[in-house]
């Protein structure tokens, strides 16, 4: 996530695009150096926040294709505002899975670099597991997964009744066959991705 200087200078783009580094930096007025203002928009470009237009002295900085993509939202913000102000998008935008996930990665360097060290833990912690200790964690992570990604789509059902669901298939007094059908259906994609490694990356050998 950008950081309070990075978002001043993405907003200055966004407005002003495209614009020089002297340009964004007469424009943003902050008291650091010219070259701090290199800086960082050369991590603002690493993160594919903003792209640049020109070589040399005509090189000029616009907002990427990926911005809508990584942006960052506050949503506690977003959702102390009357109804009537908030900036509501109302139509899909499926360019946004057919030419910028297509080309840009829905996580910033920062982040993968991130999800890469926390890989390496995970597979580190996994290594001390027996087969059984393993399977139950993986159940455990199903159970989890499964409740929460639909209690975000308004799912009704609490954790202890997911867990009887997918493990018992034991579905819950009031709720609806569309909810325990959902569940299902999370159970489900998680074991085939697990059982299929190389599915969502066919190119990585694991």
């Amino acid at each position: 996530m950008p950081d309070e200087r990075q978002q001043k200078i993405i907003d200055f783009v966004k407005i002003k695009s495209p614009c020089s580094s002297k340009e964004i930096f007469d424009g943003i007025n902050e008291t650091y150096s010219y070259a701090t203002l290199k800086r960082i928009l050369a991590e603002l470009k690493d993160d594919d926040y903003l792209l640049t237009k020109g070589l040399g002295k005509g090189t000029k900085y616009i907002l990427s294709p990926a911005y809508d993509l990584i942006r960052p939202i506050d949503i506690d913000k977003y959702f102390e505002k009357e109804i009537d102000d908030r900036q509501i998008i109302k139509n899909f935008n499926p360019a946004i899975i057919t030419k910028v996930l297509k080309n840009y990665s829905s996580f910033t360097k920062g982040e993968l670099d991130k999800l890469k060290l926390l890989q390496k833990e995970y597979q580190k912690n996994i290594s001390q597991l027996s087969k059984t200790e393993y399977k139950k964690e993986l159940e455990r992570l199903a159970i989890d997964l499964s409740w929460k990604s639909s209690q975000i789509e308004g799912n009704t059902y609490t954790l202890l009744e997911t867990e009887r669901l997918l493990k018992e298939k034991q579905t819950a007094s009031g709720k609806t066959k569309e909810e325990a059908v959902m569940l299902l259906n999370h159970k489900d994609t998680l074991d085939f991705i697990i059982e299929n490694t190389d599915y969502l990356n066919p190119n990585k050998i694991v």
